[in-house]
């Protein structure tokens, strides 16, 4: 594994903005950076995706642990929805998509978390960086089939649907509405008609029972960029888990199981000592010196203590934490440069299908992150 430094193709926004990504400099900041690449060598490729495919497999196995051994409690997931995902998870709905979060220095590889329920940085890792090899570099290759295999999922999933119409929402963020846009540009492609709503655009008829678009059309199904965790909770909640049966939810309720960082202490429970797992824990840090304090649920990096032995070096803020911690031991994440990367590994419809680069200056990632392409050579 190599950081290669490059000169960016000329007019590199224009031609970034043409395959989707708009905020690809958000208020100023680099987000999509095409000054340097990452090279790796097939071996190198091979590992990731033999270490994903092995990983989503431990979650199964993890995720079934929870159900037969009812740890809901330790997760902290509110025990009115246990029924629903324990539903789901036996009767196996569709799950499209998870982002694995690897850390990687060349030779050990380690799970950092798995965003199982509402990853983003979808589109630079399917489209954007896939455009940029075959313009700089056509010959060589890239870990990537993203697209394809989504494309062939969404195929796959037009006539399990119910309804005449997908809705896809998520929040008012460039992001997220991205992400939204490029999956319902798949559905589209597959068949399936679509329309897209923000959240907050959904309603309720009480008479009903049911939830409605904007011209109150009863919603049936829903790819939904929003976390389990977050809908749960809202005002619409129990409204929610009294429909929740007659609607088809993609992601998953289930996702809830991998989603949380508890799921972590449990792989290590189940899987003591594995190569790519790294120590943790519930509760306390145990015997660990050096380690990471993570809220269950916290997102793009937010309320995470990184301890060593000379002190708390680096502490995010956020909003998380009333729901508990785990503590994770540090991972190996290669300093290069001043550049910290994690490998966001892209599991479709079960299987590995590809990666995006997320650098940071600091040991969390977090959402001022740089997207930087990769390639590899055989």
């Amino acid at each position: 594994m190599k950081r290669i430094k490059i000169s960016p193709r000329s007019e590199w926004q224009k031609k970034v903005e043409e395959v989707g990504l708009i905020y690809h400099t958000p208020e100023g900041k680099t987000y999509w950076d095409e000054s340097v690449y990452y090279e790796f060598t097939s071996p190198e490729i091979d590992l990731i995706e033999s270490a994903t495919n092995e990983l989503q497999e431990m979650c199964l196995n993890a995720g079934q642990q929870i159900i037969d051994k009812n740890r809901f409690d330790e997760l902290h997931i509110p025990r009115i929805v246990v029924p629903l995902i324990q539903r789901a998870w036996d009767e196996e709905p569709p799950a499209i998509y998870g982002r694995f979060d690897l850390a990687f220095d060349g030779t050990n590889l380690k799970l950092l978390e798995y965003n199982a329920d509402t990853p983003t940085a979808l589109l630079e890792a399917s489209v954007v960086q896939w455009f940029w090899l075959q313009e700089l570099f056509p010959t060589e290759d890239q870990f990537n089939s993203i697209h394809e295999k989504l494309l062939a999922k969404w195929q796959e999933l037009k006539s399990y649907l119910k309804g005449d119409v997908l809705y896809l929402t998520s929040v008012d963020d460039f992001e997220d509405i991205m992400t939204v846009t490029y999956m319902q540009d798949l559905a589209e492609q597959a068949g399936i008609k679509t329309l897209s709503l923000l959240i907050d655009q959904i309603g309720w008829h009480p008479e009903r029972k049911c939830f409605t678009d904007l011209d109150e059309h009863e919603i049936v199904s829903i790819f939904k960029l929003y976390p389990w965790e977050w809908l749960v909770h809202e005002k619409f909640g129990p409204d929610l888990i009294e429909v929740h049966d007659k609607m088809q939810w993609i992601e998953p309720i289930w996702k809830m199981l991998w989603s949380n960082k508890g799921i972590l202490p449990i792989l290590w429970e189940l899987y003591p000592n594995h190569p790519y797992l790294l120590e943790a824990y519930f509760g306390e840090p145990r015997q660990m010196k050096e380690y990471a304090k993570k809220p269950l649920l916290s997102r793009e990096g937010a309320n995470i203590e990184v301890h060593t032995v000379n002190g708390t070096p680096l502490a995010t803020g956020g909003d998380y934490g009333e729901e508990g911690y785990i503590f994770q031991a540090l991972a190996p994440i290669p300093n290069i440069e001043g550049n910290y990367p994690v490998l966001g590994s892209w599991v479709i419809d079960g299987v590995s299908a590809g990666m995006g680069i997320r650098e940071s200056v600091q040991l969390v990632t977090d959402n001022l992150s740089r997207f930087v392409p990769h390639l590899f050579r055989h």
